[in-house]
C-alpha cells in the first residue's frame, strides 16, 4: 500500500509514544491525505469545491461589508458636508442675538463650525418652464464659503455674485429647470406680503450665481442656497433665524459636547444632532448590513458541511491505514490529529484565499463596476437611482479579523466530528472490512 501508514519503519512505530502533539510525522501523512491519487479523486473534488466554497464565502463577506461601509461612509460624509451635527433651536424666545450665540457656541472645545440659517419650503422655476419644490437655506456667504461640501464642488459660475443677492443651486436642479450660471430662477414661497385680501404667495426672481455638485443626486435636486439676510427678508422672519447648525470635530462624540454648548447658550435651547435626525434612514442601513453578514455566513456554513463530508469519505477510504497506525503504536488522540489537520488545512487555505481575493476587489470595486458596465452596455450604479455617483468600499479591519475568526472557527468544527471517528474506528475491524 503506498501510503504514509505502510512505509513506517519500527522506530517510527516507537516514535509514535514519543512524539509531541502535531508533531512532523503527524504533519507528514495529514499532507499526504490532502493530496491526490487516481482512487481517491472524487475525495479529492470535494475537498477542492470545499476550499473554493470557503474562499468565495469569505470574499464575499469581506467584499459586501466593505461596500456597505464605504456606502454609509459616503451617506454621511456628504449628508453632514452641508447639514450639521447638532443642531440648535430656541425654546422662549426666537433667536435674534444669533450672530454673538453662534460665536460663543463656535469657541466651545470640539466645535468647528456655527452657522445661522433659515429655512423654507419653496417652488423654484427656471426657463425650460418645469417646476419643482426646492429647500432654500439662508445661509451667510463667509459660512456657506467654509462649508467645503459646497465651496470645494462648485461645476459652474463662483461664489462671488452670492455676497451680492444670487443663490447657488444644485447641477440636477439647473439641469431640470434649463438653467446655468448667470441665469434667471423665480421662487414662490406660499407665505409672502400680507394684504387686506390676505396673504399672497411671494414671487421673486434670482440670479444663479454657482452651479454646484455635491454627488448626493437627493441633495443635488432640492437645494438652494440664499445669502441670509435675503432669506430673512423672502421668508417674513427679518432679524432672526430659526436655528444655528454646529458642525463638530467628532461626529460620533456629540453626546460628550451637549452640556458644555447648553452652558455656552446662556439661555434655554433645545439640541439635536445627526443621529436623530436621520436615525430611520441610519438604523435600516444597520438592519440590512447586519441580516447581509448572516445571510452570507451561510456560504462558508455550507462549504463548512462540505469538508465533513469529504473527511467522512476519507475516514472510510483509510480504514486500513488507520488500523496499521494503530497496531504500531499510535494513540487515537494522534488519528484524531492528523485527520483534524487535514480537513483544518482546507480551511485556513481557504480563508486566507477568500481574504486576499476579497481585499483585491475592494481596491479595485470601481474599476469592476466601469468594466462590467462596459461589457453589459448599461449603467450600473445609476446615480439618478442611487444616493451616490460611484461605488464605494470601505474595509474595517475589525470587521475583516471578525470574518476570519468566523471561517476558521467554523471550518475547525467542522473536522472535529470526522476526526474523532477516525480515532475510535477498530483496528480489526478496518482490516477485516478492508
Amino acid at each position: 500500500m503506498a501510503d504514509a501508514a505502510s512505509g513506517a519503519s519500527a522506530s517510527e512505530a516507537q516514535a509514535f509514544k514519543k512524539n509531541r502533539p502535531f508533531s512532523a510525522f503527524e504533519r507528514m501523512v495529514a499532507w499526504r491525505y490532502l493530496r491526490s491519487r487516481r482512487k481517491e479523486a472524487f475525495i479529492s473534488v470535494i475537498a477542492g469545491f470545499s476550499f473554493i466554497g470557503i474562499m468565495l464565502g469569505v470574499a464575499t463577506l469581506i467584499i459586501v461589508m466593505a461596500v456597505m461601509n464605504g456606502f454609509r461612509t459616503e451617506l454621511i460624509s456628504r449628508i453632514l458636508g452641508i447639514n450639521g451635527h447638532m443642531i440648535v433651536q430656541p425654546i422662549d424666545t426666537p433667536l435674534t442675538n444669533y450672530g454673538q450665540l453662534a460665536e460663543r457656541l463656535s469657541k466651545v472645545a470640539g466645535v468647528t463650525m456655527a452657522i445661522p440659517l433659515v429655512e423654507g419650503q419653496t417652488l423654484a422655476s427656471g426657463t425650460a418652464g418645469a417646476g419643482t419644490g426646492a429647500l432654500v437655506r439662508g445661509v451667510r456667504p463667509e459660512d456657506l464659503a467654509k462649508m467645503k461640501a459646497v465651496s470645494d464642488h462648485i461645476k459652474e459660475g463662483d461664489l462671488v455674485g452670492f455676497a451680492t443677492g444670487g443663490v447657488a443651486i444644485g447641477a440636477r436642479m439647473a439641469e431640470q429647470l434649463g438653467l446655468s450660471a448667470g441665469g434667471q430662477i423665480t421662487l414662490v414661497a406660499p407665505e409672502g406680503d400680507v394684504t387686506p385680501l390676505g396673504v399672497n404667495p411671494r414671487v421673486k426672481t434670482y440670479t444663479v450665481s454657482a452651479i454646484f455638485e455635491i454627488g448626493m443626486s437627493e441633495y443635488d435636486a432640492s437645494i438652494i442656497y440664499m445669502p441670509l439676510e435675503e432669506a430673512q427678508l423672502y421668508f417674513n422672519a427679518e432679524g432672526i433665524v430659526q436655528s444655528i447648525e454646529l458642525f463638530v470635530s467628532n461626529p460620533d462624540a456629540v453626546d460628550e459636547l451637549r452640556q458644555p454648548l447648553e452652558a455656552a447658550a446662556e439661555r434655554q435651547i433645545f439640541i439635536t444632532d445627526w443621529r436623530q435626525r436621520n436615525k430611520t434612514f441610519f438604523s435600516a442601513l444597520e438592519v440590512e448590513r447586519n441580516v447581509m453578514f448572516m445571510i452570507l455566513t451561510l456560504i462558508v456554513l455550507v462549504a463548512a458541511l462540505n469538508i465533513i463530508s469529504g473527511l467522512i469519505m476519507l475516514v472510510k477510504d483509510k480504514g486500513s491505514d488507520i488500523a496499521i497506525l494503530r497496531t504500531m503504536g499510535a494513540t487515537s488522540g494522534a488519528i484524531m490529529r492528523i485527520f483534524f489537520m487535514t480537513g483544518a488545512a482546507i480551511g485556513t487555505v481557504g480563508t486566507f484565499a477568500g481574504v486576499l481575493l476579497g481585499v483585491v476587489v475592494c481596491l479595485n470595486v470601481e474599476s469592476i463596476r466601469q468594466f462590467f458596465s462596459w461589457i453589459s452596455g448599461t449603467t450600473l450604479f445609476n446615480p439618478e437611482l442611487y444616493f451616490l455617483s460611484q461605488l464605494p468600499a470601505d474595509m474595517n479591519a475589525g470587521e475583516t479579523v471578525s470574518v476570519v475568526v468566523m471561517a476558521l472557527a467554523l471550518s475547525f468544527l467542522a473536522t472535529i466530528f470526522p476526526a474523532w471517528r477516525a480515532s475510535k474506528l477498530d483496528p480489526v475491524q478496518a482490516l477485516r472490512y478492508e
